[in-house]
């Protein structure tokens, strides 16, 4: 007899669950000038230090050992729109299913008053390619048995996050997403997106 054998999912959606939480309290924590302009220029706060960020999900390549570089414009202080490129750089991760590679759009839409931060929920498409490990024991002759199927697969979904602006430029920005791969059936179901993002508005 074979049998499956799965990380239970409640497990995966603690740390996003978490994050999601510090990112509410992380933005209750920043200076509330919203909606103040300077006199003399009649910009928004943060507005004048630029309208491009390069960053890096710092968790992500500590936690797991992925390179994951963002580059964010914001359109105006409302929106922003971004394009993340992820690389999986350590092949030790213990999981069914590992993402080699994946590129992702991202639109942004702010709640604040100031210039492209704050508290935003944004939606995401993702296309990403990896292996699918299937991990199975055979009783009959007492074997475990690996097997790994690549896939390549297109997402859409959404999430929630906030980013906080320092009077210099450096960039802070906590989120966490969830979406639905579409067309393979060798991918995950469900992709995850926790991101501690730092970096520089420029």
């Amino acid at each position: 007899m074979v049998t499956n054998q799965k990380t239970p999912i409640v497990k995966k959606l603690l740390l996003p669950l978490f994050l999601i939480i510090f990112c509410f309290h992380a933005q209750s924590q920043q200076e509330d000038e919203d909606g103040k302009r300077n006199e003399e220029t009649g910009l928004l706060q943060n507005e004048n230090l630029g309208k491009n960020e390069l960053s890096i999900n710092a968790l992500s390549l500590i936690a797991i050992g992925a390179l994951d570089l963002s580059y964010e414009r914001n359109i105006n202080e409302d929106s922003s729109w971004s394009t993340e490129l992820w690389f999986q750089l350590s092949d030790e991760i213990n999981d069914d299913f590992v993402r080699d590679f994946a590129i992702t759009g991202k639109y942004k839409h702010f709640f604040s008053s100031n210039y492209a931060r704050g508290f935003y929920v944004h939606a995401f498409t993702m296309i990403s390619s990896g292996k699918n490990y299937d991990y199975n024991y055979d009783y009959e002759n007492n074997i475990s048995m690996e097997e790994d199927e690549s896939f390549t697969d297109f997402a859409l979904g959404f999430g929630i996050g906030g980013k906080l602006i320092s009077s210099g430029g450096f960039k802070a920005d906590f989120s966490g997403g969830i979406g639905r791969n579409l067309l393979n059936d060798n991918s995950p179901t469900i992709v995850g997106q926790v991101m501690v993002n730092l970096g520089y508005r420029f």
